[in-house]
């Protein structure tokens, strides 16, 4: 506002309220407009009566709504106070610090030089104890008159006396009295600098810092460059060049620092004849504060659509100003290629779980699970990214490159111990044959075996153990190893599968 000891309208509200003992309350109805032009509406409720207004932030619209109030309420309003300082002196500036700022603008300086002050009537009472007696307890002498401070006031050769019952009473005295006559004085005349009065920061800058800043200010290029260096080794003058747009200078000097100075100098005296630069008002910071004296109504089922679930339901909370959502891994079964993760979420008196190939998916899918508990719509599926890939995919790829890595074997003289995947293994592991069948053609050396071969193989595959190993084991009443748990390693899978139907 213009005047920062001006109350504001809320203030003025509370101020208000106070009187009528009863509570002002704020509610934020909505909330409309895209993220950088918002526009909010807010409720004033005052006893029995409500007003509302609108605002580009929340504490525009709270005074909007404040200031309605404070001109259609019904209640009454409270008696202004008295400023303390009415009276005496309504601005609190006392006549000494009045003419300090004068004799900045002059250029004195005033210097106050107390004087003895009246000795006045005193007492001729004699308090020496003779003979053992003390003093009277309450002595009244002859009528004493005030104490007067006397203070000589030197500003500029002029001499001012002030008079008061204090010190600093006679040096208002005197202020006021050196105020009257310098009042009339005129203001000395102060250089102009490029069009405008030089500023009191401007006299500690350099003259180069100068050019930079009258530069910049008018989109001018600066360029200093040294163009001649003569002289002995030690006895060495520089001259510097200086182009500031259109305008020019030079300066000389016995070290480059020093001609660079001088160009800047010389280059100023152009610069100083052109016309002041049009002035614009700056804008000042919004500076965002954080509002504690409203009430946020409870957050619309479509809020956050299109964020991530679990920073939805976060800023959800936040908003609702309760807990956290609380995570916690339940269980990780599967084998180490086939990891199935199970997160739960907490929410209140909310629990939900979500399933994932990760943590990561695990816990984004209890996260949507929980929104649709607390009755928030959950977007559509999107398209799976390369990172959050299903576990279909993940086996439809891994049997891809399982037939090309074949097809391309085939073609070549195979290692020893390594023999191209046979029709039977590839229909009993899953794989989509299609045009790579005739890469498979040839028939195999025992179809019965081959395919029992499969079976063990696939069981082993996935899961790890093979029910029909241990039956073939059972019924030849062989000695072979069964393992008691299952095999995760493929060595270990091929190792048991060549035991039991004795291949190498």
């Amino acid at each position: 506002m213009a005047n920062p000891k001006e109350k504001t309208p809320m203030c003025l509200v509370n101020e208000l309220a106070r009187f009528n003992k009863i509570q002002p309350e704020y509610k934020l109805l909505s909330e409309q407009g895209p993220a950088h032009s918002k526009v909010f509406t807010v409720q004033l409720t005052l006893g029995d009566q409500h007003w509302e207004a609108e605002g580009t932030s929340i504490k525009k619209a709270q005074h909007a709504a404040a200031a309605k109030a404070l001109e259609g309420t019904k209640f009454p309003k409270p008696t202004a106070r008295p400023s303390r300082s009415e009276g005496k002196n309504p601005d609190s500036v006392t006549p000494t610090v009045e003419l300090n700022a004068l004799c900045m603008k002059l250029g004195k300086k005033p210097m106050y030089k107390p004087i003895d002050p009246y000795t006045g009537m005193r007492s001729t009472y004699n308090y020496t104890m003779r003979g053992g007696t003390y003093p009277p307890r309450y002595f009244y002498p002859f009528p004493v008159g005030p104490l007067l401070y006397q203070v000589e006031l030197s500003i500029g050769g002029q001499q001012f006396h002030g008079k008061g019952r204090t010190r600093q009473a006679a040096k208002h005295d005197a202020a006021a009295k050196a105020l009257k006559v310098l009042q009339n004085e005129p203001l000395p005349e102060k250089p102009e600098v490029n069009g405008k009065e030089p500023d009191d920061e401007n006299l500690n800058k350099s003259e180069i810092s100068q050019v930079f800043e009258i530069a910049l200010k008018r989109n001018l290029p600066v360029n200093f460059e040294v163009t001649k260096e003569s002289g002995p080794p030690h006895m060495k003058s520089f001259v510097t060049k200086v182009s500031v747009g259109e305008f020019m200078g030079e300066g000389e000097g016995k070290s480059k620092k020093i001609s660079k100075k001088n160009a800047a100098i010389a280059v100023l005296e152009e610069l100083k004849k052109l016309p002041p630069l049009p002035t614009v008002e700056k804008m000042k910071p919004r500076i965002k504060k954080k509002t504690k004296s409203i009430v946020k109504l409870q957050t619309s089922p479509e809020y956050g659509q299109g964020m991530n679930p679990i920073s939805r339901l976060a800023q959800i909370q936040q908003a609702k100003k309760e807990k956290e959502p609380e995570y916690m891994l339940i269980t990780e079964r599967g084998l180490p290629r086939r990891r199935e993760f199970v997160m739960q979420v907490k929410v209140g008196v909310h629990t939900a779980e979500g399933m994932g190939t990760n943590k990561k998916v695990a816990k984004r899918n209890a996260a949507e699970n929980m929104l649709e508990i607390l009755g928030f719509k959950v977007p559509q599926p999107q398209p799976p990214k390369p990172a959050l890939k299903t576990e279909e995919k993940v086996r439809v790829f891994k049997n891809q490159l399982l037939f090309n890595t074949t097809a391309k074997v085939s073609h070549q003289q195979l290692p020893a111990g390594i023999l191209p995947m046979v029709p039977e293994v590839a229909q009993a592991v899953g794989a989509n044959q299609g045009h790579h069948t005739k890469e498979f053609n040839r028939a195999a050396p025992n179809p019965a075996k081959a395919t029992v071969t499969a079976m063990i193989a696939r069981e082993l595959l996935y899961g790890g153990t093979s029910p029909t190993a241990e039956t073939i084991l059972k019924n030849n009443n062989s000695s072979g190893h069964v393992p008691h748990g299952p095999l995760t390693r493929p060595s270990e899978q091929l190792d048991y599968l060549s035991s039991v139907q004795g291949i190498q």
